[in-house]
């Protein structure tokens, strides 16, 4: 039952049509979306059935029907993420932005729990660019966490601050994305607690929580730098109101996008005061669920790569080491940090920026976790297995099926195939790595993260 206050609020609204706002949902099915690794998905051959492509992405499509992705091993090595189709439209802001200069990028999504709109960011910037994927809640960290390892990308560092921790640092971001927490009526479809959580009073808390948010942190967004502001909130107060606000407040431009109105079902409107453009999506016009977004950029100019190039002055780490350099695909352009005993690597401008920003927030992970160092022999980690440094050419590997990669991800015992060698195997799955495993003959050690294992049956 959609809230009677809600449909009030919305009656003026470009492209809001009630009746079949309520028929929608009440009678529809979310639909099924999901967006490929452009590099894992090009190896992987048992993909889920695929049905039509996501309009607004390049690597988005729908599916005919749901799988149990959870029992998918493909989902674990990273292959894909399963993510509403209305919210990969980031996608159309950051083809926009990437087509304005020809040069790596810093970008920071602010609010990245799970980390749908982070990984799709990681696919979109240009080689060299730095993503900070932040989450203020600790629990919510550590699937951001999971979710950016099966990714696998270098090129990101992982942080869990508050938003005013960011404004307190100079500015030194070329992108900020902020998909803000918001009273989740985008999400009435498919989730029947949103509905039971939505009133007028969620939506004035959450507008000024929203607008907090952009205040503390928009002093670390450079001179003519893009701000992608985001909500699944069809609420005005949240959604256009924050535009007619950061235009009011800060100068913001608004930037329109090449989508016409009503292409594919995309609402293409404007904020009320100050005419910013911005994105409505609608359940019964879009095949995907309640999604709001605009691109605004902040007034000055950053036509130069001088953050990078200021940044990539720090000092340098250590060299990688001769037995870690042979396991990787292209050891230049990389830096190795070790705390304690557990080692990293680093693309350049990562590591430069780990360095900048290590004394200043609150860094969950950065680069790649690539091994332990166990009495000056080196032995590799999870998220190496998974990242796109290694080269698994490197290594003597195991070959499993459907059932025995799902024993394997559920951390139980299944045997290993005749003539499968002793010592620590590079496990595969359809052509992708999966984990760990150390074959000790008449049984093995299972180096999957225990805290990942598929509890599912």
């Amino acid at each position: 039952m959609i809230p009677a206050a809600l449909l009030s609020s919305l009656h003026n609204v470009p492209g809001f049509d009630e009746a079949a706002f309520c028929k929608v949902h009440s009678e529809a099915s979310p639909p099924v979306s999901l967006r490929m690794h452009p590099r894992k998905w090009e190896l992987a051959t048992n993909i889920p059935n695929i049905d039509t492509k996501v309009p607004w992405s390049e690597y988005g499509f729908y599916l005919h029907e749901r799988p149990i992705f959870t029992l998918d091993p493909l989902l674990h090595a990273g292959a894909y993420y399963v993510q509403e189709a209305s919210s990969m439209f980031v996608e159309q802001a950051m083809n926009y932005i990437t087509a304005q200069h020809d040069r790596p990028y810093t970008a920071l999504d602010l609010c990245a729990a799970p980390g749908g709109k982070s990984t799709h960011l990681l696919s979109l910037l240009p080689k060299n660019s730095v993503l900070v994927s932040n989450e203020v809640i600790h629990n919510r960290t550590t699937i951001l966490l999971e979710n950016i390892i099966k990714w696998g990308s270098a090129n990101c560092i992982v942080t869990q601050n508050d938003p005013s921790d960011f404004g307190k640092l100079e500015p030194i971001f070329d992108i900020m994305l902020v998909d803000a927490p918001c009273s989740g009526s985008g999400l009435f479809r498919r989730d029947a607690d949103a509905v039971a959580h939505w009133s007028e009073q969620a939506v004035e808390h959450c507008s000024l929580r929203q607008q907090r948010i952009l205040t503390d942190a928009l002093p670390c967004l450079l001179p003519g730098g893009y701000l992608i502001y985001a909500t699944c909130s069809y609420s005005p107060a949240e959604d256009e109101a924050m535009l007619d606000y950061l235009s009011t407040e800060y100068g913001m431009k608004g930037i329109s996008l090449p989508w016409l109105d009503g292409q594919n079902g995309v609402v293409a409107t404007h904020s009320p005061l100050h005419n910013v453009p911005c994105y409505r999506f609608f359940p019964d016009k879009v095949r995907g669920e309640g999604f709001f977004m605009a691109l605004l950029q902040k007034p000055g100019e950053n036509f130069s790569d001088s953050v990078f190039t200021k940044i990539l002055r720090t000092s340098k780490s250590n060299i990688v080491p001769g037995e870690v350099a042979g396991w990787l695909l292209q050891p230049d352009g990389l830096q190795w940090y070790k705390h304690e005993n557990t080692c990293y690597l680093m693309p350049d401008a990562i590591f430069s920026m780990f360095t900048a920003l290590q004394k200043q927030l609150h860094i969950r992970k950065a680069g790649v976790r690539v091994a332990e160092e166990i009495h000056t022999r080196y032995l590799p980690e999870h998220d190496f297995a998974l990242s796109d440094l290694i080269n698994i050419n490197q290594f003597p590997q195991i070959k499993l099926e459907s059932s025995n990669a799902l024993s394997y991800l559920r951390k139980e015992s299944f045997e290993l195939p005749d003539g499968t060698p002793r010592g620590q195997l590079l496990v595969m799955y359809d052509h992708l790595p999966i984990g760990w495993l150390k074959n000790l003959g008449n049984r093995f050690n299972n180096y999957y993260p225990k805290e990942w294992r598929i509890k599912m049956k």
